[in-house]
């Protein structure tokens, strides 16, 4: 999914600029990445809810997009030991506080970051 027209909100990311997209960025609000892959069936069924939840959030949180078989993006699910994918993984204050992995509906996606942010 390529970044939505006039959303800084929603961006891509990969592994070149993943520490200032999602690391330092994090140091000033919430960032949801997403660890996705074009052949991932849930994947693709979790990418509009994503942008939906995003949007109720108004520009309190991100979410950064990196497809892990482009270039050496893959690196970063190794980084995150990830198993499977989607695997969507909060970051806050330049950490990794919580991840998920799987399709879920938008109502679990805002509870995962209720429960680990302060917004």
């Amino acid at each position: 999914m390529k970044p939505v027209k006039n959303n800084s909100d929603i961006y891509v990311v990969d592994l070149i600029d993943f520490d200032d997209k999602v690391i330092e960025a994090s140091r000033q609000r919430p960032v949801l990445l997403d660890l996705w892959a074009d052949w991932c069936s849930p994947c693709i069924v979790i990418a509009p809810i994503l942008k939906q939840v995003i949007e109720k959030f108004e520009g309190r949180i991100a979410l950064a997009k990196v497809e892990v078989d482009e270039g050496e993006n893959m690196k970063l699910a190794g980084r995150y030991k990830v198993r499977g994918f989607p695997t969507i993984i909060l970051f806050q204050d330049g950490e990794a506080k919580a991840h998920f992995s799987g399709a879920h509906p938008a109502s679990y996606i805002e509870n995962f970051i209720y429960q680990n942010t302060d917004l």
